[in-house]
């Protein structure tokens, strides 16, 4: 095994190594069986691995293929790509073994992911948090977040509307709010939590909400008083409240199919649906689901976007995940370009250069197929070709490709991440106000 550094060409790949179902459990006894049912990734390692050849592609794709061991987060391609892996203990013989006799370059990056998920874990209030006690130092459990967004509800009652919309599959609500603070304005609408083990993205979320109700920085105002705001943390319910009871890594909904449960429901909207990058498999991580908008989560946000996109006006989408520091555009189906491709280059490229001026991090900017990999069925790309919202991004939050954090982000960069954010923020509605995409009826960028 040749272990070394390599540049990043693309976005990584990220892959992961599991134990078979009973290894995931710690069996401890009657007196802990609460916690013996909950996956653990004791001694899991993180490899970062670079694919130069199609034999070396053709290796990792037999592995998602043949093998129950391993779930990947991103699928082997083609040659000139990255790929982190997770790496089960009883397999880490098996990858080295690979790696070594088909030459595959790699370094470990981390040698015990349980350590980070633990770490995080003392950072996570408990159940029944009062909302008068959420804040960006801690991570929060779906029922504090929904009490918050009452609280703020309450408190800016001229300000804020809860907007409670139909249960997902496993009766939990999707609860959003709007900020209006004049009428006539142009929509940003906001959606976090789609994938469940992204925790930084509803932290992220409220954190944003929170600073447009009460900044006092100019810039900050500007947008409160003059855009109006649909915010929804968590818009995958049921998945965010089993990445805390039951496996810290679970992406999908809920929904049964058969042996296996869930939905990527960033692969079911009404958008090229089960085309490239999504999966029909029912135990894939990226599985489409049985239909289009098949999902209840889905067919609710669709519904709402529908009905409001021309009524409010809804101008901007954007849609927020992690990891891998992008910030990018439709289409994630295709290498055409969208009409108005080069606006979409110019306004993220601001977002990007004002996330750098705040704490130096680096995102790329780009057209989601360009940036990252292909996928079908995505929100963003159906907002922008479906409801005619003209400037839509899909973000991927901190850390970088490289992160050895992966979905476990400590709750300290959460202030951080969410400061970078907002200034992004401001800057891409800045330079999309200048190229004229909110200005009246009929506006440049009318798909």
């Amino acid at each position: 095994m040749r272990l070394l550094n390599h540049p990043v060409q693309l976005a990584p790949l990220i892959l992961v190594v599991f134990f078979g179902i009973n290894a995931c459990i710690a069996c401890d006894g009657p007196a802990s069986a609460a916690a013996s049912n909950k996956a653990r990734y004791d001694q899991f390692r993180i490899y970062r691995v670079f694919l130069e050849t199609d034999e070396q592609v053709g290796i990792m794709q037999q592995l998602e293929n043949r093998s129950d061991s391993y779930q990947f987060m991103g699928h082997a391609r083609n040659p000139n790509q990255n790929l982190s892996i997770m790496v089960a203990p009883q397999k880490i013989a098996e990858i080295t073994d690979l790696m070594d006799r088909f030459q595959i370059q790699g370094q470990v990056l981390l040698y015990n992911i349980q350590e980070l998920i633990d770490a995080q874990e003392l950072t996570v209030m408990p159940k029944g948090t009062a909302p008068e006690q959420f804040d960006w130092t801690h991570y929060f459990h779906l029922d504090t977040i929904h009490k918050w967004l009452d609280l703020q509800a309450s408190k800016y009652p001229d300000l804020l509307t809860v907007i409670p919309l139909q249960a997902s599959y496993e009766r939990n609500l999707i609860k959003g709010v709007k900020l209006s603070a004049k009428p006539g304005n142009t929509a940003v609408f906001v959606e976090c939590g789609i994938h469940a083990r992204e925790w930084i993205s509803p932290a992220v979320c409220t954190y944003i909400l929170n600073q447009l109700l009460t900044s006092e920085a100019p810039e900050v105002h500007d947008l409160a008083t003059n855009f109006d705001w649909f915010f929804f943390p968590v818009v995958n319910p049921d998945g965010y409240k089993y990445t805390f009871d039951a496996d810290r890594f679970w992406r999908k909904n809920r929904r049964p199919y058969g042996l296996c449960r869930g939905v990527d429901l960033n692969r079911n909207f009404e958008s090229n649906w089960n085309g490239i990058g999504a999966s029909s498999d029912p135990c894939a991580y990226d599985f489409a689901g049985g239909s289009a908008a098949s999902e209840p989560e889905t067919q609710v946000i669709q519904n709402f976007v529908k009905q409001n996109a021309q009524s409010a006006r809804i101008r901007t989408y954007f849609s927020m995940h992690s990891y891998s520091q992008l910030i990018m555009f439709p289409y994630g189906y295709t290498t055409d370009r969208v009409d108005n491709y080069a606006d979409l280059v110019a306004i993220g490229e601001r977002g990007s250069e004002a996330i750098r001026n705040t704490h130096g991090k680096q995102y790329l900017a780009g057209a989601m197929i360009e940036t990252i990999y292909p996928s079908s069925g995505d929100s963003v790309d159906w907002a922008y070709a479906e409801c005619g919202v003209p400037v839509a991004y899909t973000f991927e939050l901190r850390g970088p490709p490289e992160s050895t954090n992966m979905f476990i982000l400590p709750a300290e960069e959460i202030a951080p991440t969410g400061e970078e954010t907002l200034a992004a923020y401001v800057a891409m509605l800045g330079e999309a106000r200048k190229l004229g995409y909110y200005d009246g009826v009929g506006q440049k960028g009318e798909l």
